[in-house]
């Protein structure tokens, strides 16, 4: 396969001069070399994020149960915790 960045040099190159020709010099838009980078700009973005989307899809993510809750620990006592005790006297 011929090295890619010499391929788009050559065409930047030929495409680029009959660009500038066919324009006024007055009103500049972005025409359909703009479009070009656009419209690649946004397939990348779409490849990347059906990517990531499948990446994440593998991803098998489970906390580990918390052994002080199973210990009755500060963490497992809940509200009981928090309420005040009664005075006894």
């Amino acid at each position: 396969m011929p090295d890619m960045s010499a391929s788009v040099s050559l065409a930047v190159t030929h495409l680029l001069p009959v660009a500038a020709d066919s324009f006024d010099k007055d009103k500049v838009t972005p025409g359909v070399l703009g479009f070009i980078v656009f419209a690649a700009m946004a397939l990348a973005v779409w490849a990347l994020m059906k990517s990531m989307n499948k990446h994440m899809g593998k991803v098998d993510f489970q906390e580990p149960a918390d052994p002080e809750a199973d210990a009755g620990g500060p963490k497992g006592k809940g509200r009981a915790s928090r309420q005040a005790k009664p005075q006894q006297g």
